[in-house]
């Protein structure tokens, strides 16, 4: 090897090797500068994650140091578990790369899931774009449910999509915990598709509407009474659609609440953003502060207003603390709440 040669080889081993340290020296602002943030969308288009995550695209950008476009692409699969485990496992973790992908996602690994491959307290939590209150509907055809009695007393088919999504979950708990006559298809690719399912007819209705979907999708729907809403599923009842009964004014013991609270206590990061473990904490701090901005931009709530979002941001601390509660739930009740769901 001539001596030309050692110099270049020393001179491109040194590049390697410092060039990480650099990138991690620069200012949020001086790395993001020019750059790209891939927002990776756990589920098919037209749903309720779709339609939050575009219009943060549209906006986030403008709030992040150094102003980087942000794309979003759809990453759809195993109740968006898929699109969790690209980014805890196989994303750089350098803040160019985030998802949206559901709740009961993110707990899975927490009821022992072998396809959740990634520990849900360690993503870089961002934030969360609301804290939802999901509901049951039922598309009102001859001897259809209407009532929340109904649904105890008389068969009720309901749509749903993987194991992780809600639309299967919920209606599984509401069999299981509170005794409601519930049948669940399952395997349906999106809250969309299921909900496509129901108008058709193959199934009753649904169990994956948040209050947003409701209010962007379905208002003329429920005010006609043609979708009627039996049941709501959250930590706070929701008021926008009249009384409509909570899953937890039914739960009989201690034990019943905290299966409940499992599955629907988690509805505070119903729309969560998050990146892979260990982005560099500068850059992670620029990402939650942008994110709370964004939120509270009035462009950005004229969009989402014109979307029909309901808008109300969770920290990413916050996610972070509540996972944390649940992780530390007795292992029995843990157990329970998979059987729940039929496990």
């Amino acid at each position: 090897m001539t001596l030309m040669s050692r110099v270049l080889r020393s001179c491109l081993l040194a590049a390697v090797v410092t060039s990480p340290l650099q990138a991690a020296a620069q200012t949020p602002a001086e790395f993001y500068k020019g750059k790209t943030i891939t927002l990776l969308i756990g589920f098919p288009p037209g749903g309720g994650y779709d339609a939050n995550a575009r219009v943060l695209a549209r906006h986030m950008g403008r709030f992040i140091p150094g102003n980087p476009t942000i794309v979003p692409s759809n990453m759809p699969g195993a109740g968006s578990i898929t699109a969790a485990n690209h980014v805890f496992n196989q994303a750089e973790a350098d803040g160019t790369v985030l998802a949206i992908f559901a709740s009961s996602a993110a707990m899975e690994a927490i009821f022992g899931n072998k396809t959740a491959r990634f520990d849900p307290v360690k993503f870089s939590w961002v934030g969360s774009m609301a804290q939802e209150v999901a509901y049951c509907g039922v598309w009102q055809a001859p001897g259809a449910a209407s009532t929340w009695k109904d649904v105890m007393e008389k068969e009720t088919i309901f749509g749903g999509g993987a194991q992780a999504a809600i639309t299967t979950q919920h209606a599984m708990v509401l069999k299981n915990v509170l005794g409601a006559k519930v049948k669940v298809i399952p395997g349906y690719p999106g809250t969309r598709d299921v909900n496509l399912a129901m108008i058709r007819g193959e199934v009753n209705g649904s169990c994956g509407l948040y209050g947003s979907s409701i209010n962007s999708q379905w208002q003329k729907e429920v005010q006609s009474g043609q979708l009627k809403l039996v049941i709501q599923m959250g930590s706070v009842k929701g008021k926008d659609f009249g009384d409509i009964p909570s899953v937890f004014d039914f739960a009989k013991t201690d034990e019943e609440r905290q299966i409940l609270d499992v599955h629907f206590g988690q509805q505070v990061l119903s729309r969560p953003i998050a990146g892979p473990p260990n982005i560099p904490a500068a850059r992670l701090a620029a990402l939650r502060e942008a994110f709370q901005k964004t939120l509270k931009d009035p462009e950005f709530l004229a969009d989402a207003n014109k979307t029909g979002l309901d808008i109300s941001a969770v920290s990413g601390e916050e996610i972070e603390a509540a996972l944390k509660r649940f992780a530390s739930l007795p292992p029995a009740v843990l157990v329970k709440a998979q059987e729940a769901m039929g496990r």
